[in-house]
Parts: structure tokens; sequence; C-alpha cells
């Protein structure tokens, strides 16, 4: 998802396994099915929703990220949110959609209720479910979803510097508390770094009553620490939850991921409202003026964090050939100390046509193994196997050919969810996969996901 910096100032841009690979010819667009896949990735149903970044702001009804509540699916859009039944996952059936046109569209669900990502100030007043976003406004709206067919917003929760992504962190005292990250502090005031970071060095932590939706706040602000280079901006980008015995939260931000007890881990000990920071993660390489952080999550024992990064802001072609494996990589980190235990570098080049990083991804919940499912922009969906972090192994793949005309598009997110692999496309909707390897054999099977949060720990 292109991060502040880069949306704000926004141009878009004009070690493989034995499985067999089938070649689809190259064309102008192809559905999910008749890509270059392995044999081993069979494309599953269609919801479709086309939108582009190549129309002007305000009418784009790009798709952007999920999350799931037993057999519903919620795909996030620059233009609100669609709800879609995914109960026959040959055949998903948009249930609604509903519209709030603030960018970005990030979501989390619980029960009946959903909550929003609005993500940059706006200069008019816009529309949001029939009701006006005053011009200048950013932050978060909550949605009663109890009718499927007709949601309404039930809450404005304003921002200081608006919401990019959105984590579910628990429930205390029978609140949903829900961590907002703003990506980056530029423009949080006036596009000025040392007026800026003051108000963007911070992770928002929001508490939505449940028996109250419309009464959700901003409890409290989480300082973020860094950058290590102080020229780069700060802000996190997005959170990783695990709780069970594990109680660890990672905030993909700036050059440094921040690492926190959210458990009472550490002396004195963090909780979901008010974490505790352990430490953060540098990568050589990961330069914050490139790019940042990006996604963060852990394995479901929580002995192995997975970071991800954005170079080009998700704008450019960064895994050509040419490209530094730096680049085009998920990084593994022991969770304990911060070591690096290996990384996984993405083993089919782009074409300089291609926007590509390592975007959003969740790891399928399997006792004593490691697969990682990962959406990396024009790159595709890929499934690896990473049970050695320092010797990890490509599984399958569903790479599409460039788009044309040129522009961002490609795979916002992939996600492991009860045996199917759900797949947010920019520019035409979701595709569902099946992966058919032994490797993801005894999954288990959740009642739903919010795909940043792991709500219990496997031994």
């Amino acid at each position: 998802m292109p991060h502040r910096r880069f949306f704000r100032h926004f141009l878009v841009v004009g070690a493989i396994s034995s499985a067999t690979i089938l070649a689809a010819p190259t064309a102008a667009v192809a559905d999910h099915a008749t890509r270059p896949h392995t044999r081993n990735l069979h494309a599953l149903g269609h919801s479709p929703q086309p939108g582009s970044f190549l129309v002007p702001d305000g009418q784009r009804t790009v798709n952007s990220d999920l999350a799931f509540w037993g057999r519903l699916a919620v795909n996030g859009n620059y233009d609100g949110f669609r709800l879609i039944d995914v109960a026959n996952p040959g055949s998903p059936r948009l249930l609604s959609w509903t519209h709030c046109n603030g960018d970005q569209g990030d979501v989390a669900v619980w029960g009946n209720i959903l909550i929003r990502s609005w993500n940059t100030k706006r200069t008019e007043p816009r529309d949001c479910d029939g009701t006006t976003v005053p011009a200048g406004w950013e932050g978060v709206h909550v949605f009663d979803i109890s009718n499927r067919d007709d949601p309404r917003v039930v809450a404005a929760v304003s921002l200081p510097c608006g919401s990019h992504t959105l984590t579910v962190a628990g429930i205390s005292r029978g609140r949903l508390i829900v961590y907002s990250n703003n990506s980056s502090s530029t423009g949080c005031v006036d596009g000025v770094q040392a007026n800026d970071d003051p108000v963007g060095a911070f992770m928002d932590v929001i508490a939505v009553p449940l028996h109250h939706p419309a009464a959700a706040s901003l409890l409290r602000r989480e300082p973020v620490a860094g950058p290590a280079d102080p020229t780069v901006r700060t802000g996190c980008h997005d959170a990783g939850v695990i709780r069970g015995s594990v109680n660890l939260a990672v905030c993909a931000s700036n050059d440094s991921a921040n690492v926190y007890d959210i458990g009472r881990n550490a002396h004195p000990g963090g909780s979901i409202e008010d974490p505790v920071l352990l430490y953060t993660i540098q990568e050589p390489g990961v330069d914050g003026h490139v790019g940042r952080w990006h996604s963060g999550t852990f394995t479901w024992d929580g002995k192995v964090i997975v970071l991800g990064w954005e170079p080009g802001g998700g704008a450019a072609p960064e895994c050509e050939a040419s490209d530094p494996a730096v680049k085009k990589s998920a990084f593994f980190y022991d969770s304990a100390t911060g070591q690096k235990l290996g990384q996984w570098t993405l083993p089919r080049p782009q074409s300089a046509e291609e926007n590509c990083t390592i975007h959003n991804y969740n790891v399928v919940p399997l006792r004593h193994r490691y697969v990682l499912v990962s959406g990396n922009y024009q790159a595709g969906t890929w499934v690896t196997d990473f049970t050695n972090p320092a010797s990890p192994v490509t599984l399958a793949w569903s790479d599409p050919p460039p788009l044309a005309p040129t522009q961002l598009g490609g795979v916002w997110s992939s996600y492991w969810y009860n045996n199917v692999i759900y797949e947010s496309e920019i520019t035409t909707g979701l595709n569902l996969f099946r992966f058919s390897g032994r490797q993801t054999a005894g999954a288990l099977r959740l009642h739903h996901l919010n795909p940043q949060t792991q709500e219990f720990s496997l031994g």
C-alpha cells in the first residue's frame, strides 16, 4: 500500500521448487485462472470490482486489504468496502458495497463492528455512507454491519495524522482495542519534518465499546522509536499482534521496526492498551529515504518475526533481475532477541513495467511448520516454506502479466484463511485459490481472521 510520503505526492509509474510451471500467453489483462502459475495453486472463484489509480482522486475504486468473519470476506476499497459471502469459494457472492470516499480503506472486523481507515486530509468535503466528511478530516470510521445488505456508519474518530492501516489488538474491559498507524509523518501538519514528526511518531490506540460502538474514541498514543537515521520520516506503517502465551506486537516503522510487549513479558509489563517497547530491528539496505518497513507478523509459535519493506513506496518496479535482493525479500528474525535468522528473496524477476515489493502476507496456522502466503503487487501471490528460516523454499506462485497501460496494480494482499488463499487484486477484485501442497496439511480452521492479528499461539 503506498505509504503517506509516496501517496501524497503520487505519480503512477509508467530458489524455486520442482513444482511444474504453467505458462500462459502474455496479455494486457489475464484473469487469475490464466496467469502463469505452478500446478499446485488452483484458481477458484472471483468477485469482480474494477478499479484504477489512473483516474483522478475521488473517483478511485481500487481494492485494498481484507478481513474475515465466518463466511464473510470484507474487501477494503478506496471508496468504502465490500461484503462478500465466501461460503462457496468457487462462487463468491457480493452482499453489499458501502461507499466511503476516502483513500486507503484498510479494514478490521469484529462481529458486527467494522472499522475503516481514512488516510489523507482532503481539501473539499467528501461523503461516507451518506454523512459529510469535512475538509481536512482524517481518522477512522466505525460501522455497524449487522445488516449485511446495508451497513451504516455509527462513529467517526478523528486522529492527529490519519489512519493508513488497522490492527486488532484484542478485547479489554468490554472494548475492542485497535491499533491505527499513519505510515509516515509526512503531511501530518504542514509537510515540514520538524513540525510533522512530533505528531506522526505514534501508534494510535483506539477503543471501541462492544455494546456501544458509536462511542469509539482515541484511548492514547503509543510512541514509536526511531528512525536510526534522523533525516528519515518517523511513523509506523503497519503492526502485527500475537496473543496467547506470546503477547508481542511488531510495528513496521520507519527504518527501525519496533517490537513491543503487550502481555507482561517485560518489567514493567505491557498490555494491549499500553505496549512496552522491547527493542528495534534495523536491516542493512532498508533505507528510509527509499522506502520503509511495511508489514510485520509472527509465526504461530511466536518464535519468528517476519518483516517486509516497501522500496519505491509500492509504485516502483523493485523486483527486476538487476535489483538487489534486499529490495525483493521477506526477512526473518528471532522474536526473543531480534537476531536475523534468514530471508526469502523473490526468485522470479519482474519487468520494468511492474510495480513490485513484498507487500501484505500472513502465516498459515500450523504446528511445527512455517508457511508464508504473500501478495506482492504485480509479482502476484506466493507460498513459501520457511520452517528453516535460513533456507526458505518457494512452494507455489501465481504471477500476472504486466498491466497495460502501465500503472500501479497487482496484488495488494494475499492471505490464508480456512484452506483458501484470498487475494485482493487492486484493479480487478477478489480472487480465490487453493494450494494443494502437502506442506499445509493440518492447518487449523479459524472462526474469523483479521490477518494482522493472531489471537492465540501454537506451541
